[in-house]
Parts: structure tokens; sequence; C-alpha cells
């Protein structure tokens, strides 16, 4: 199989090299963006692995400057992204290489963000016109690298990040927060354990399938979702079996950028759920989404079902509509290992009435099919913890 095929750029929605071994264009990345010393932002897993190492060789035999700052939770917190900013100022840095999975990604945005800003984080979160505060000149540029194939923030606006003082995720937002350069190297995904392959994968899918069962009118959107499912059903498998195969590792971390694309029409109930969940029990939000997606799909049954009829077709699946879905999540999430309850993944029920509250008004309730309240949330919750479809 020839890979060149896939060694492309492309400029939507911003500018991304796409191919195999295109991480060594790194340091000619950073300085399009007139970057002269640069923070590379990761996590500590990915740290100390020598693909860091081998990251920041290049851009210091380029003749950059690059620090490296890794002091990041699983689910970044406030006070990660503020250590992130002193760290950038103390190194007199002038932009950001946000390097690895969705908490790096997320991370390394808000700290480019917030290093020219007089305001507390929280005051960016996205409600009403917040955005607005934002001082657009004392942004730095980031260049962002994904490691993993699931939450598409390379081409997200916005970063998810942990209020730890209240125990709930904000959603910080800003047009700009866009990164400005993209590189999709599938050779940087190879040594992705399956486990984790498959979460962020199913955290891919999702993203596409309640982008695609939003209630807003956004056939674009629409359209990158389908095509964004369909490459999921297809490399997701191979990329959980055989963590080699390079081109099932492209076309996944692909998935994930159109998943991020699609949603800009909007998510639903699984992350409206997975929020709450992953602030109060610090899981990951991938598996949690993939936890949650067939009970959510029953939940909104009444109001997708011609939606569903269309998916399966597009999917090709053996049988149609609704149940044909729903049957191809449940073979899918089997298949790649996923469990089928909350409670096999360390979820309980001693707050089960407040993750039901804090569903109802989170920022992704808003485009569900259906307009959940608390108590509704709570019972879908509950069928999740209990396994009971």
């Amino acid at each position: 199989m020839d890979l060149n095929q896939y060694r492309m750029n492309w400029n939507y929605p911003t500018s991304i090299r796409v191919g195999a071994g295109r991480i060594t264009e790194l340091p000619q990345a950073c300085r399009a963006l007139g970057m002269s010393a640069p923070l590379l932002v990761t996590d500590p897993g990915l740290a100390a692995l020598s693909l860091i190492d081998h990251a920041l060789l290049q851009c210091r035999d380029d003749g950059l400057k690059a620090g490296l700052f890794s002091a990041i939770k699983g689910n970044p917190t406030g006070h990660n992204v503020m250590d992130g900013v002193a760290a950038f100022k103390a190194g007199g840095h002038d932009g950001v290489i946000a390097f690895g999975g969705g908490s790096a990604l997320d991370a390394g945005k808000a700290i480019a963000l917030m290093v020219g800003q007089n305001r507390p984080l929280w005051d960016f979160e996205d409600v009403g016109d917040n955005c607005n505060r934002v001082d657009v000149a004392g942004m730095a540029p980031v260049v962002a690298v994904p490691t993993t194939a699931g939450t598409g923030s390379e081409v997200g606006r916005a970063s998810v990040i942990t209020d730890d003082a209240e125990h709930i995720k904000r959603i910080i937002f800003h047009p700009r927060m866009l990164p400005a350069l993209v590189i999709l190297d599938p050779q940087l995904s190879i040594g992705l354990p399956p486990k984790i392959t498959a979460a962020t994968g199913m955290d891919a899918l999702s993203h596409s399938l309640e982008a695609y069962c939003s209630p807003l009118f956004h056939p674009m959107a629409e359209g990158i979702a389908l095509e964004g499912m369909r490459l999921v059903q297809h490399y997701l498998p191979r990329a959980v079996s055989k963590g080699s195969d390079v081109e099932a590792r492209l076309q996944m971390l692909v998935a994930s950028s159109m998943g991020a694309t699609a949603f800009q029409r909007g998510l639903g109930a699984m992350h409206a759920l997975a929020h709450p969940l992953g602030a109060l029990y610090d899981a990951h939000h991938g598996l949690l989404n993939a936890v949650l997606m067939p009970y959510v799909l029953q939940a909104n049954r009444t109001r997708i079902e011609p939606q569903m009829e269309r998916l399966a077709r597009y999917l090709n699946l053996a049988k149609p509509g609704f149940t044909g879905v729903l049957d191809w999540v449940l073979h899918l999430r089997n298949e790649v290992g996923i469990p089928h309850s909350l409670a096999e993944i360390g979820i309980d029920d001693s707050r089960l009435e407040q993750v039901g509250q804090m569903a109802e008004v989170d920022p992704s309730a808003g485009t569900n099919p259906i307009a959940f309240s608390a108590s509704e949330y709570s019972q879908l919750f509950g069928r999740a913890l209990r396994g009971n479809l």
C-alpha cells in the first residue's frame, strides 16, 4: 500500500499537514507562525517518552529555544493552565506546541489564550458574549500535534478545563483558539495501547454521532459527521487489533478531526453527562462517552429515527434503521473492549441527583434532540450505571 497517497496539506478548518513522518516539519511549522521560542505542552506520560525528546531536539537543532511543560492532569484543571502560563512567561516563550491527547491539546490552547490576558480564566467561559472579553493581541500562536484519535481538539475553538474548586468542567471559548497549524502524523499514535485507542476512537465517534443527531440546521457539519462515522466503522477495529497499522491510525486521526469539525452543529446528552462525571469522578472522557452511547441513543430514539434510517444505509448495516445502528454500536463497543456499564469503570450512584442537575445545565445539553430535565438525566445516568439498556 502506498501511504504517500495520504500525504496532503489541507486548509479546512485550519492549515493541516497530513501524512506519516510529517512531525519532521515541526520546526518549520513553528517558524511559519513566527515562533522562535515555543513551549511544548504535553502530559507527564508522554513527557517521559523519546518522541517528546526527539521533538524538542528537532526544534533546538533548528535554532528554536524550545521549552517543556507537562504538569497537567488527564482532565486538565485551571491550576494546570495557570502553572503553564507561569512557565511560558518565565521561559520567555512566544508560542505553544500542544502535543498529545485531548488533555494536552486543551491545556496548550488555554495556556496560549491566557498568556496575554488580565482577567481570570473563568471570565472566558463559553457563556453569553464572554469571548468578547479576550485581548486577542495577547494570545500566542499554537501548533497542534495530536497523538490520539479522539477529542479532535486540534481543530477546535475551545478547551474543556476542570474548575477544581467547584468540581465542574467549564468550556473556555474563543474563535482564535483554533490552532493555526496542525500536524496529523499517524506514526505518533503507533504506540498507543489498545484500551486507550478504543476509548479515544469511540470519543471521535461520539462527536460525529451527536453532531449528526443535533436538531440545528448545518448540512455541512451533517455530511462531515456521516463520513467521520464511516471511517470509525472501518478503521477503529483495525487500529485496536493491530496498533502498528499506519493506515488505520491515519484514518482515525482524520475521523477525530472530522468529528470535532462536525460538532460545530452541537453535541448532546452523552457529553452533558460525561462532563460532570469526568469532573466528579476524574474518569476518562472518551471512555465515559463510549459507555453512555447506547443509553443516550435509546433515550433519544423517538426524535432520531429518521436520522438513524439514513445512517444505517450510509454505513451499509445488516439491519435497517434505529435497531441496526444500535446493534452496530453495541457490537463495535464489544469488539474494541468497551465495558457495558458505568459501574464497571468505577462510577457509583452516590451523586445521582447532582450529576442530573449538572447535566441539565451543561452547554452540550442545549443541542440534544430532547430537552431532558435534571430528573430525566439522573434516570439516564442510573440506567447506564446499572447496564439497563
